[in-house]
């Protein structure tokens, strides 16, 4: 292809980009960015392990734990959210805000640990069972 053939598409093709303020439309089953509800967590810190970019951070104390997300570092893949049995993540479905400097919407949060819960009381001792022949006695008997 000339050169010249390039350049003249290029210049009179119209623009392929979006102005600032304007965003592409959101594709359906889009992950966006990790938000923590602290009500729902138990400090099992799964999230973490699962987490293949670091994005999440945790740090446990005796009486409490910190949880911290940076989406400048979150791949948007889900695990997390997949691994947490609390169901105290959840991912947007929204584009996530522009930030122009480093770990600006980086969230921590500090959370009191919850005490374990306590067993159901004990249940009530089962009813004699019947007893039953042993198998040598029963083995003995004439048919």
């Amino acid at each position: 292809m000339n050169i010249l053939t390039m350049l003249w598409r290029n210049l009179w093709g119209g623009s392929r980009t979006l102005l600032f303020p304007a965003r592409p439309k959101v594709t359906k089953g889009y992950r966006g960015l990790v938000r923590f509800d602290p009500a729902l967590c138990t400090g099992c810190a799964i999230c973490r392990f699962r987490c293949t970019a670091r994005a999440i951070e945790f740090k446990a104390a005796k009486g409490e734990f910190t949880w911290s997300y940076d989406p400048g570092q979150c791949t948007f893949c889900g695990r997390c959210v997949e691994g947490c049995k609390t169901h105290a993540l959840s991912q947007d479905s929204q584009c996530p805000p522009v930030y122009l400097t480093i770990g600006a919407l980086k969230n921590s949060y500090t959370v009191a640990r919850k005490p374990a819960p306590k067993p159901a009381s004990a249940a009530p001792p089962a009813a004699a069972a019947p007893t039953s022949i042993p198998a040598q006695e029963a083995r003995n008997e004439p048919a």
